[in-house]
This record gives C-alpha cells, structure tokens and sequence, in this order.
C-alpha cells in the first residue's frame, strides 16, 4: 500500500524483498551513528521488519511503524519513514537514508510529506521529532519546518536530543504562505 507520494518519492508499506536494504537501515555504523543506535541483532531485524509487512492505514494509528521510502518508478528502497508514538502517546516522525541517498534533499521532502500525511490522514493535532544534537542535516531541515521546544538527555540511547514540534494550526498558517 502507497501511504504518500512527493513530488520524487513514493512511501509504502515494507514487501518480503526490502529486507537486505532495511537490514543496511539497522546495522550501517555511519547511518546509526546520527541516530544514535545499537545495530540490531539478526532476531531483532527480522521482528521489527516483520512487524511492518503489508502494513495498512489503520496499523499507523495504532502502533509504531515502518514504511519503505522509494525514487518513484524504482523498487530499491532508499530510506524508512518511521511512524511513532513515544512514551507520552504524541505523534512522533522519524525517516532514514541508506548513507548513498544523503544530502540529495531527500530527507526535507520526505519530512513535508510526512508533516502533511500526519496533519491530514492521520488527523493528528501535533507532531514531534526528536533528533540527537550530532545529526546536523536532520537539525537543519526540523529547524525550518518546526519550533524548536527543548533539548534533553535521552537515557535509552544515551546521548543528547533535540525535540522540535509543530500543531496542527501551526503547520496550516505555514502551507498557507508556502505550499508544499
């Protein structure tokens, strides 16, 4: 299932023949070095690939979720959008790059896509992203389509995070002045 589209990429659920390129998502040292994050063990990646198979519009209202990203007309997954619900039930959004798709301006597109999909589909009233104060492109694009709310210590991945938010109203004002 397509979950979204922008103007080069398409968002849907994980197939079987993803998992090589998700397996890179969780165990590349580079690409888990901007999370921070331990690389998965094989038993943890088959769970949480599993997990995200043949994912539907429902299963992203109820739990956290993995979704393939692609170059549209292509079958090579580039990335992972991550739809998440933290620890204080909000709408969380994540996404990750295979380190060969970095810096072509991927992770702002996929990160409007995801804003607009949260707000519209989802019909969330807020979305956060928290990101580790080391990931300098994914502070660049949340600093300009969210307000920044604070910076704390996260405990689990041990290291320190920025949290950016937007609300719904907030993120109306701005497609009014600048549309997707």
């Amino acid at each position: 299932m397509i979950f979204f589209e922008t103007k080069r990429l398409s968002i849907r659920s994980l197939k079987s023949a993803d998992f090589p390129f998700f397996k890179e998502l969780f165990t590349d040292a580079e690409v888990l070095r901007l999370i921070p994050q331990k690389a998965l063990s094989e038993e943890e990646l088959h769970t949480r690939f599993t997990r995200s198979l043949n994912l539907e519009l429902q299963h992203i209202h109820e739990r956290k979720c993995d979704c393939a990203i692609f170059k549209k007309g292509t079958e090579e997954l580039i990335g992972l959008v991550l739809f998440l619900i933290n620890e204080d039930g909000e709408r969380e959004m994540g996404y990750r790059f295979r380190k060969a798709y970095w810096k072509k301006g991927y992770g702002m597109e996929t990160a409007k896509g995801l804003l607009h999909f949260y707000f519209t589909e989802v019909n969330a009233k807020r979305v956060i992203a928290d990101v580790y104060i080391e990931n300098k492109g994914s502070l660049r694009i949340l600093e300009q389509l969210m307000p920044f709310e604070k910076e704390f210590f996260n405990e689990k991945e041990e290291c320190t995070e920025r949290r950016y938010a937007l609300t719904k109203a907030h993120w109306l004002k701005q497609i009014q002045q600048t549309p997707l």
